[in-house]
Formats: C-alpha cells, structure tokens, sequence
C-alpha cells in the first residue's frame, strides 16, 4: 500500500515538496546544494538547499558565497532540524552564520479523520474547480488575492511584488479568498499542488478583519479540497511564535513533522571573530 499521511512525509519528501511549491526563478545546482534568488523575495526563495552534506563543505561554501554575492544578495541556508544537519550546523557555527526565523512543519495524517470533524463545508462544483460557502476558489491569484496577501506580508513596491506573481504561479496551485460581511476582501490563502500533495502557503487576514473565522474557513476549505482530489497528503508552514496558527491546524489534525530555521552569513566580519 502507498504510505500516505505523515508515513510518506519524511524529512527528505517534504524538502522536495517545499522547494517545488515555492520556486525561485534563479536557480542553481552547486554539486548537492541548490542555490535558489529572487531579488531578495522571501527567505526561502534566496536560500541555499543544502540536499546533501559536501564533500568539501569549504569549498562549495565559497562558491555560494560568490554565488549571492555577485547578485546582491546575503548568503542565506535553508536548515532543518533534524541529525542531517549536525554537520552543516557545524561549518555554519565556524563562520559566525545567524539562526533566523524558525519555523514549524506540520503534515495532515489522515484526511478522513479531518473532514469527519467538520461540517457545513457547503461543497459545490464549478467546471473543475470546487465552490465552497464562503470561499471563493481561484486558479490563478486575482489583483483582489494578491492585495490582501502583499498588505499581509510583502516586502517592496512593484518590481518585488512582480517576482512574488512569478513564484506563486511557478507550480500549480488553488487561490482562497474570503469577503467581509461588506464584500471587501479579508483573507486569502493558497494551495500548492504538488506530486499528489498539497502545500498550504500564503494564509493572511487584513489586521481589521482578524479573529473572524476568516482563516479556519480557508482551511476547511482546503481540506476539503484536498479530499476531493485525493491527495496524499498536505503540509504547511508556520512560524515558531505563532501559537494559535498551530493550534488552528492542531485541530484539524495537523500534527508536527519537523522544524527548519534559516542561517545568515555575517554582514561583516570582525577581525576577532564572532
């Protein structure tokens, strides 16, 4: 039987999932590591994905090194917490790297269990597309979607805001969107459709529109979706401090799978070290 669920969401699949479902638009293979730039665009889109450990970890370290520096750009690495990364860690500590942003990694175990605790999810069909109360679901993310998302959490004017539309639409993916009780957009989220999986990324609510129920909406949604479609499985990201996002997911059967947290080369280096 195909493993499915946190059985098949192992350290190394979900990797290649995340890579996948938020592409950057430059990229390079440098021996096992892969060096992802996006005019500085999100972390994870101008970070290092270290696959496996280096054979010389030094040498490759220089190349990315000039790799990002010859666009601009810190050296930033992609690290997860688990024993794969005892010896990057190491080479990052001899170098001063920083620990930034951490983040959690939760998987849905079972998407029957899921969808047995909720109701009301008001299912519909359009076309292909599926209709749910409340949620409007797009195939590409309308200048409505992209608003809300960008006031949440983007970084920049146009030229940026223009990089972010090449990553979001570089794989295949559903677009959520919820109104107010006015029909002012008020939330958004994104699914991410991946090698059976799928990815939920971009889960923002206008800061005047929070605790509305906006976000649980979107996620039912979603598994629903996901149901639908028979996915193997969904994973998501969220960040380490944000303790009611996880709660939110915990209960809808969202359980932890791994955590990451990005590592930065020094801006400058002092002549006595750290």
């Amino acid at each position: 039987m195909k493993p499915t669920g946190l059985q098949a969401a192992t350290p190394t699949k979900i990797e290649q999932l995340m890579d996948r479902a938020w592409p950057a638009p430059d990229c390079q293979a440098v021996g096992d590591w892969v060096l992802r730039a996006a005019g500085g665009v999100t972390q994870r889109a101008n970070s290092v994905w270290p696959r496996q450990p280096a054979a010389d970890p030094e040498e490759i370290l220089q190349a990315a090194l000039q790799w990002y520096r010859s666009r601009r750009l810190p050296l930033i690495f992609q690290v997860f917490d688990d024993d794969r990364s005892a010896w990057l860690n190491a080479v990052l500590d001899t170098h001063c790297f920083t620990k930034q942003s951490e983040t959690v990694i939760m998987a849905l175990p079972r998407f029957d269990k899921a969808i047995s605790l909720k109701s009301g999810l008001g299912l519909g069909l359009d076309g292909d597309v599926a209709v749910y109360a409340d949620v409007e679901i797009l195939e590409e993310p309308s200048e409505e979607w992209l608003a809300v998302w960008w006031a949440v959490d983007g970084r920049g004017g146009p030229a940026e805001r223009d990089i972010a539309h090449a990553i979001l639409t570089g794989c295949p993916a559903l677009y959520a969107l919820v109104r107010d009780d006015d029909g002012d957009p008020a939330a958004v989220g994104r699914l991410a459709l991946v090698d059976g999986w799928g990815g939920l990324y971009c889960m923002a609510t206008l800061p005047e529109r929070r605790r509305r129920g906006y976000a649980a909406k979107i996620l039912d949604s979603f598994l629903a979706e996901g149901a639908r479609r028979r996915l193997d499985g969904l994973w998501l990201l969220v960040t380490a401090p944000n303790g009611g996002a996880q709660a939110l997911y915990q209960r809808s059967c969202f359980e932890v799978v791994g955590r990451y947290l990005y590592r930065q080369a020094p801006l400058r280096r002092s002549p006595s070290g750290c």
